[in-house]
């Protein structure tokens, strides 16, 4: 019900449409309480679709009637994720990685199964509470991009660009594994750090201390977003290795 960008039929008013029915077919159905996962640093005000968009749901939400909790994560990480896997599948793959602008903006990244945990505890809670969704590490990007190289044991050369730069290389990218790998958006999101909201820590799970202990399989494989939503994955696109 909810996109991580525009395509075809499916954009940002669609999926806040969407995501409006389920709440009003959960009201009329009985349900007592949403546990519902928006974003870190939401606005009605924003710019950004997908951060306008998930404000205008937690709105929804708060006006319900119904008892709430509402989770903002940052960038998870395990399961099947794909930004910090697609980062590894880069970095194995080319010795050269683009870092755009000063690399300098934060992130939050936490574990899929602690998010997993939060949102199973939420169904308990009495009451409404909207918190972050964040793990108990800080990276800024180049530090997220180096951390990565480091426990694959792959010695890359950052290379730090504009913003457009980087993105072009994207769309360039994108082309050779079928797929969007980053948006424009995405991109604006990322460098206004939008994904390091400031509140505590809810997660356990350190990244550092995952990606060591699943340095073997992280990164082997692309994970398409095009494949995994949008299509019946075909041919080597359905697990990209890039490898022959």
């Amino acid at each position: 019900y909810w996109v991580r960008f525009p395509r075809g039929k499916s954009t940002f008013d669609a999926a806040v449409e969407n995501t409006l029915t389920l709440i009003a077919a959960a009201k009329n159905a009985g349900v007592r309480r949403i546990v519902h996962v928006s974003i870190a640093n939401p606005s009605l005000h924003s710019p950004l679709g997908y951060y306008q968009g998930k404000a205008q749901l937690e709105r929804a939400v708060a006006e319900s009637g119904l008892a709430y909790t509402i989770l903002r994560p940052a960038v998870i990480f395990g399961g099947e994720d794909i930004l910090i896997n697609n980062i590894a599948w880069f970095v194995r793959r080319f010795p050269v990685f683009a870092i755009p602008g000063d690399g300098c903006y934060r992130i939050r990244p936490i574990f899929v199964e602690d998010l997993a945990r939060l949102l199973a505890d939420a169904l308990e809670e009495e009451g409404n509470a909207v918190r972050d969704a964040v793990g108990p590490e800080t990276y800024t990007f180049e530090e997220l991009v180096s951390r990565i190289a480091t426990q694959l044991e792959r010695r890359i050369r950052l290379v730090h660009v504009p913003m457009a730069a980087a993105y072009l290389a994207t769309r360039v990218a994108g082309w050779f594994v079928g797929d969007v790998v980053l948006t424009w958006e995405e991109y604006k999101g990322l460098m206004a750090a939008l994904l390091a909201p400031e509140g505590r820590s809810t997660g356990e799970t350190c990244l550092s201390q995952w990606l060591a202990a699943n340095r073997e399989e992280v990164g082997r494989r692309y994970a398409s977003e095009l494949a995994r939503h949008y299509r019946t994955p075909r041919g080597s696109l359905k697990n990209y290795t890039g490898l022959p």
